[in-house]
């Protein structure tokens, strides 16, 4: 029999339907009935068919009329609130908001499968998976792991042997032992105790890269945790059952234990739950509608589920995905910006950057030189001022290989860094099926991602820095050459004036947010845990960082198609013309100012898919592929190619 949950002030409740051709009206008042029959004052509700209330559906908030009927706009398991006119929307239901992820639009339930050995896992891999591209299974090779490792824990506590998590307290209680009977309510109880967390819950799209993390982590088969809690947790991964999952609580040793706890939560059946078929309800009700059942605890498995990096490592996944992003891109919004300000190319010219060969460097000179001025695609623009009697430009101009390049080689160094601790075992103790043994240690501390954000931090914000400075010589008529503020009728309209402001404030909070969290620490669980990493906090503020990195990169490409409106009919290379309409696609000209905000999120939208690398990067990977020297420097980065008319002799790949 159809039966759908309903929503009314504090409570949920189910209401079976036989008839589907009732209206919604219809399972409001059946809804209402169950309300006030376990109310002592009926609810203050003296007549059901008085009662006036408004419904709609948990999943998209969308209304429902009362006389629709419920064949037509629900399905069978549906959750609906309900609310009674007058009231205040209860505190405990908690909306979806649209826009809350800035990585995915809607969920589409994925066909495709990721096989997780707990070894092979990238920062890629995950993101994707945050974004709804895959389900989880596992490898075989994975589940024997699992299966051994419980093996080894189910005889410890048949023995009643003492060890750390699986038969003592946890902390400062390590040296109580808990006898067998209480063994299930000490996992359960961890899991409670440590759901202390506080803020807003992750999106749905980072809970699901911390449950796919956790779930990569239990794999690799030294947490003990047994091959049927495992499965239940790619069940919920799979079916998008996503915790309650506070943003903030963590100190990053002995792990994220606060999130991971309310990750843990939820999988129990308690706490709140999110699915894209059930919105924001508690998490019995959720597991539920999907026909999953709650976990049950064993032994150690409470501590196998919370005691982990994940939290700052599937943050920190996404934060060096949009970071290698942004930054391939800051490239190209410059040397669009180089054009306008007509600048000259002789900086990126190859000897020079052979004679510093840092890697991120001789790479940024290569973009620039394969997107500006060459025989494959001249410049109109850069023709118009070959022979003026500038010799060099700023250094925002002239050393963005430099600045860039830093940025890039961090990139990469952090990219390593949490591609290895996404396959890295950080649970305590660890169990060694192998050895016949557990050994407690410290890889849950969060040294290592935390370190590595900060870094991250502070190099990509360089990129928005130099940014805003290009966006300055653009809006200031004495630097540009161009209209004050890039618009006709200055004083009439204000231009770009007040997005470069918005470019300066991002700026300076990235340069308050670039202090890093983890040279802080403060002891916690009485003296036991006195060194922590407070990665958490890393993580969400480099994250941040890199938005604010990419929304003024935004600004700077706006204003820089916008100066080149001024230099027409002349045009500048193929490839960045390319990304000229790309953004004349979603922005119009600047002909009277208007409504700013829309082009700069739709410019930054842009970013964030990629889609400006995507149109320019053929341009570039044509010009690396044509080109090559006859021979090699002994420089370790001697990939470095030469630009079209070096003294350099070539030899072209026909």
């Amino acid at each position: 029999m159809p039966r759908f949950t309903v929503h009314i002030r504090d409570e949920w409740l189910a209401v079976p339907c036989r008839e589907t051709s009732r209206t919604v009206g219809w399972l409001g008042q059946e809804a209402l009935k169950r309300y006030i029959k376990n109310k002592p004052d009926n609810g203050g509700i003296t007549s059901v068919k008085e009662t006036r209330f408004i419904v709609r559906r948990c999943q998209g908030l969308g209304l429902l009329d009362v006389d629709d009927t419920i064949e037509d706009v629900l399905e069978d398991n549906d959750f609906v609130e309900l609310a009674i006119e007058g009231d205040t929307m209860s505190p405990d239901y908690i909306p979806c908001a649209p826009g809350v992820s800035n990585l995915t639009a809607a969920y589409r339930e994925p066909g495709d499968f990721i096989a997780l050995d707990g070894n092979s896992l990238t920062s890629t891999d995950l993101v994707n998976m945050g974004r709804g591209l895959y389900k989880i299974k596992l490898t075989p090779e994975a589940e024997r792991k699992v299966v051994q490792s419980r093996e080894l824990l189910d005889t410890i506590v048949k023995e009643n042997k003492v060890v750390y998590g699986i038969t003592t307290g946890f902390g400062k209680f390590a040296r109580t032992v808990i006898p067998v009977s209480k063994l299930k309510e000490l996992q359960e109880n961890l899991v409670r105790s440590h759901s202390a967390g506080l803020g807003n819950p992750l999106s749905p799209e980072r809970t699901r890269m911390l449950l796919a993390l956790r779930i990569n982590v239990l794999a690799k088969g030294y947490s003990g945790v047994s091959l049927e809690t495992l499965h239940a947790m790619i069940q919920a991964f799979n079916a998008s059952c996503l915790s309650f999952v506070p943003e903030k609580g963590t100190v990053g040793a002995s792990g994220d234990l606060a999130p991971l706890s309310h990750l843990a939560l939820g999988l129990m059946g308690e706490g709140k739950m999110w699915s894209p078929k059930s919105g924001w309800a508690d998490a019995k009700y959720v597991l539920e509608a999907h026909g999953l059942k709650p976990i049950t605890l064993k032994p150690k498995e409470g501590l196998a589920l919370i005691n982990g990096t994940q939290m700052i490592t599937s943050l920190g996944a996404e934060a060096v995905e949009r970071a290698e992003a942004i930054a391939q891109q800051a490239d190209i919004v410059a040397a669009l910006t180089l054009e306008v300000l007509k600048g000259t190319t002789k900086a990126f010219d190859s000897d020079i950057h052979l004679l510093r060969p840092h890697p991120g460097q001789v790479e940024v000179a290569q973009r620039f030189r394969s997107l500006l001025d060459s025989d494959h695609h001249p410049s109109q623009i850069a023709e118009s001022h070959r022979f003026c009697d500038r010799v060099q430009d700023a250094y925002t101009m002239r050393c963005c290989p430099q600045v860039h390049g830093i940025a890039n080689d961090t990139i990469k160094f952090v990219k390593n860094i949490i591609n290895t601790e996404i396959n890295s075992a950080t649970d305590n103790p660890m169990v060694f099926a192998e050895r016949g043994e557990t050994i407690s240690g410290g890889n849950f501390h969060g040294e290592y991602p935390a370190k590595a954000l900060d870094f991250l931090a502070i190099a990509v914000h360089e990129l928005a820095s130099i940014s805003e400075r290009r966006i300055e010589r653009l809006c200031n008529p004495s630097l540009s050459e161009l209209p004050a503020f890039l618009v006709n009728e200055g004083g009439l309209n204000s231009g770009f004036m007040i997005a470069h402001c918005t470019a300066a404030s991002l700026v300076s909070e990235n340069k308050v947010l670039c202090h890093p969290s983890s040279v802080d620490s403060l002891s916690t669980s009485a003296a036991t845990e006195d060194h922590v990493s407070m990665g958490g906090w890393a993580a969400r503020k480099a994250l941040r960082v890199v938005e604010h990195v990419e929304q003024v990169l935004a600004i700077e490409l706006l204003a820089a198609c916008q100066g080149i409106e001024f230099l027409r009919p002349l045009c500048t290379t193929t490839p960045l013309e390319k990304v000229y309409e790309l953004v004349r696609s979603v922005a119009k000209p600047w002909i009277k100012d208007r409504f700013m905000s829309a082009d700069i999120e739709a410019v930054q939208r842009l970013l964030l898919d990629q889609k400006v690398w995507g149109v320019a990067k053929p341009y570039i990977d044509k010009y690396k592929s044509e080109y090559i020297p006859e021979s090699r420097p002994s420089s370790p980065t001697a990939f470095s190619l030469d630009p079209p008319g070096s003294p350099r002799k070539r030899i072209r790949l026909e």
